[in-house]
């Protein structure tokens, strides 16, 4: 057995008693690449199906939040759901904002649509962070990566709060939540080459993608 499938067992198995949702954020237009990135293909696979999966490991549902809430092809043993966007237009705010208005869990892993590389062992790692604090929210020197974090159902109303005043940056949130910053060496421990916040804008990143999964060996079997 593989290594890496090993593990995707072990996380599969100690993961199996919590309740736990994953928002999926694909409301974007795709402006950059030109047309619809969700179904593009990686060695066989939609883009949102590389989401999904490893998502489906750590998950008892995920929701997948879009402009209008139309429905996503995609597949997974878990439970999905498409909602729409409680406030059109106003970006991932918005959605982090629908995904955990609809979540039944108190905690949500929030990933975009198009980070193909996503680790399992370091979103189960934040998840286990998250018991006293709002957000877990990577953060490599000074950049954040708001994107691939886990949320707590108490940001609903800051969030909420944000949107009423039309103020869209998700940084703001972090100022009035309790934050659990996962530094650059906890992050190394799992995923040293930070792929988890890889994601798909343009043809050269699809390609880039394309060539890292052939390289690498990624397959459908756990390779997280």
């Amino acid at each position: 057995m593989l290594p890496g499938f090993i593990q995707y067992v072990n996380v599969a198995a100690n993961f199996g008693r919590f309740s736990m949702t994953s928002i999926i954020l694909a409301g974007g237009k795709s402006l950059r690449l030109g047309r619809s990135k969700l179904l593009e293909t990686i060695k066989g696979r939609s883009l949102i199906q590389w989401v999904v999966d490893p998502l489906a490991i750590l998950s008892t549902e995920i929701v997948i939040a879009t402009a209008h809430g139309e429905a996503i092809p995609c597949s997974s043993a878990v439970k999905i759901k498409t909602v729409a966007d409680i406030y059109r237009g106003k970006g991932p705010l918005a959605g982090i904002y629908s995904g955990l208005t609809a979540s039944s869990s108190s905690r949500a892993i929030v990933v975009g649509c198009d980070m193909p590389f996503l680790s399992v062992s370091l979103l189960e790692y934040m998840t286990q962070t998250l018991a006293e604090f709002d957000v877990a929210l990577p953060k490599i020197g000074e950049m954040i990566e708001p994107l691939c974090a886990v949320y707590s159902k108490n940001c609903v109303a800051p969030i909420q709060k944000l949107l009423e005043l039309n103020e869209l940056r998700i940084r703001k949130l972090f100022s009035m939540v309790k934050v659990k910053y996962i530094e650059e060496d906890e992050i190394n421990s799992f995923d040293p080459k930070h792929l988890s916040f890889f994601n798909v804008n343009s043809q050269a990143d699809l390609e880039r993608a394309r060539k890292l999964a052939a390289e690498r060996g990624w397959e459908r079997e756990g390779k997280w």
